[in-house]
């Protein structure tokens, strides 16, 4: 008899829409990459970055249905957010003002 793997339905939904939420940033931006983090019991973390600086992230049940979410997308992939993959990050007058009022002790949810 041959071996057969068995599939979650439900954690194949949910890839297909994780996949389908990373392409459609990746359109939106003109293309993307992303990278993947462990966040615990929650999960884990997918954060994009577009070609245009734009930037955006989805959180996944488990590390494998985020990698194979990215892997389905077709995006690539980095082992780490470092210095040359965050300097594509742009960030407008709303993160600016955020991060400094969280800096200065202010309301965190300006």
């Amino acid at each position: 008899m041959a071996e057969t793997e068995q599939v979650d339905p439900k954690a194949g939904r949910k890839v297909a829409r994780l996949a389908q939420q990373i392409s459609a940033f990746a359109k939106a931006h003109g293309g993307a990459e992303g990278q993947v983090a462990y966040i615990g019991e929650r999960g884990a973390r997918i954060v994009l970055v577009g070609e245009d600086g734009g930037w955006g992230d989805l959180v996944a049940p488990s590390y494998e249905l985020a990698g194979q979410a990215v892997q389905k997308a077709g995006i690539t992939v980095h082992e780490s957010f470092d210095g040359e993959f965050a300097a594509k990050v742009r960030t407008g007058p709303y993160e600016w003002t955020r991060m400094a009022g969280i800096q200065l002790g202010g309301p965190s949810n300006t």
